[in-house]
C-alpha cells in the first residue's frame, strides 16, 4: 500500500495525504479539514499503510534516528532511563541506539563523532561533565542535543531535582534525631553528585547542624566507591557520625558492607540513606531508605525535549520531583 494508492482510494491529492500523515497536528490542520484528515487516518489504518522511512528521510533530511551516550548501560539507573527513551522515541516514530563512554571524555568525544557520522537527527547525553569542553563545541557546530540525568548550565536537560532530593534526606535525618552526619558525595564532575550533596549540606546548616570538612567524601558511584568512602569516614572523623547519606544506592550498599565489617549495625548503630531507589533498595536484608528519582520519566522527557529542539523551539530544562522512601536502614 503506497501513498499514491491511498490517495486514489480517498479521491484526494497525494500531497494532502502526505501532509496529514507525516506532519504534526499544526501541519495536518493546514492540509485538510478535520473531517478529511480523520478520513485519511482511518483509511490508512484500514488498508495498513505505513510510511516509507527512506522516502521520509529524503524529503525531510532526517533519519528519525536518535543517538544516546551514557557512562555505562550496565548501570541500572541508566538502563531504566534508556527504557523511557526507547518508549517515547517509538511513539514518535524514531529509533534509538546507545553507546557507553565509561565517563571518559575522550571516549565521549569519539562516540559522539561515530553517531554524527551515522547521521542521527540529534543526541541525548547522560554522561555530561560539569567541566567538560565537548558540549560548547557541539553547540557551536549547531548539533542538536539535550542532556538527561546530569545537567550543565546553559544547556537544556531533563533531570531529577537533585538539590531537593538532598534536602529531603537532611530533613529526615534531622527529624530522626541525628546531629553527626557524613556524606558519600560521588564524583565531583557530575551534577548529580554536586547537587545532591549541596542540597543536603545547605539544608543541614539551615536546620542548625554542622558538617566537618572531612565529613564529605567524594567517591565513585559504585559499591567499591561506597566501601572506600565509608572506610575513610570511619577512620578520619574525630566524632563517628550516626548517619551516612550516599548520593547513589550502589555507593550506599557498599557503605553498608563497610559498616558490617566494623561490627556496626545498619539502622541501629548508624543510619544509611541512598538515592535513586533502585529495585534493589527495598529487597536488601536491611531495606535501604532512598530518594526515588523518576528514572523512566526522565528518559521520556529527554526525548520530548529533543524533538522540540529539532523543531527549532526554545527549550527550558526540566527538574522532576523526587520522593523519599524511609525504610529500616534509617528508621
Amino acid at each position: 500500500m503506497t501513498l499514491k494508492v491511498l490517495a486514489s482510494q480517498l479521491g484526494v491529492h497525494p500531497s494532502t495525504v502526505s501532509r496529514v500523515l507525516h506532519a504534526g497536528p499544526r501541519g495536518a490542520r493546514g492540509a485538510a479539514s478535520s473531517e478529511t484528515a480523520q478520513r485519511i487516518r482511518d483509511m490508512a489504518r484500514q488498508l495498513g499503510y505505513t510510511p516509507d522511512p527512506q522516502a521520509s528521510s529524503l524529503r525531510t533530511r532526517r533519519t528519525h534516528l536518535l543517538g544516546v551516550i551514557v557512562p555505562r548501560l550496565s548501570d541500572l539507573v541508566l538502563a531504566l532511563m534508556y527504557e523511557g527513551i526507547e518508549e517515547a522515541a517509538a511513539l514518535s516514530g524514531h529509533s534509538t541506539f546507545v553507546m557507553n563512554s565509561h565517563d571518559d571524555e575522550r571516549e565521549q568525544r569519539r562516540k559522539t563523532e561515530v553517531m554524527l557520522a551515522r547521521r542521527v537527527d540529534g543526541l541525548i547525553f547522560g554522561d555530561a561533565h560539569l567541566d567538560g569542553r565537548l558540549l560548547p563545541e557541539l553547540a557551536g557546530r549547531g548539533v542538536p542535543f539535550v542532556l538527561m540525568n546530569r545537567r550543565v548550565p546553559g544547556f537544556p536537560s531533563a533531570t531529577c531535582d537533585d538539590v531537593r532530593g538532598g534536602e529531603l534526606v537532611a530533613d529526615h535525618l534531622w527529624a530522626a534525631g541525628h546531629r553527626d552526619v557524613a556524606v558519600i558525595a560521588g564524583e565531583p564532575f557530575a551534577s548529580t553528585a554536586v547537587d545532591r550533596t549541596s542540597g543536603f549540606t545547605a539544608r543541614w546548616r539551615e536546620l542548625g547542624g554542622h558538617i566537618p570538612a572531612d565529613g564529605v567524601v567524594w567517591s565513585g558511584f559504585d559499591t567499591a566507591g561506597g566501601r572506600e568512602a565509608a572506610e575513610k569516614i570511619l577512620q578520619t572523623n574525630a566524632t563517628r557520625p550516626t548517619a551516612l547519606f550516599a548520593v547513589n544506592d550502589f555507593a550506599a550498599i557498599g557503605a553498608m558492607g563497610t559498616l558490617r565489617s566494623h561490627g556496626l549495625g545498619v539502622g541501629q548503630d548508624m543510619a544509611v540513606v541512598g538515592f535513586n531507589d533502585t529495585s534493589l533498595a527495598a529487597e536488601l536484608p536491611i531495606p535501604l531508605s532512598s530518594v526515588r528519582s523518576p528514572l523512566q520519566e526522565i528518559g521520556r522527557t529527554a526525548v520530548h525535549m529533543l524533538r522540540e529542539v529539532l523543531d527549532g523551539q526554545d527549550v527550558e530544562s526540566v527538574r522532576l520531583e523526587p520522593t523519599l522512601f524511609v525504610r529500616e536502614s534509617s528508621a
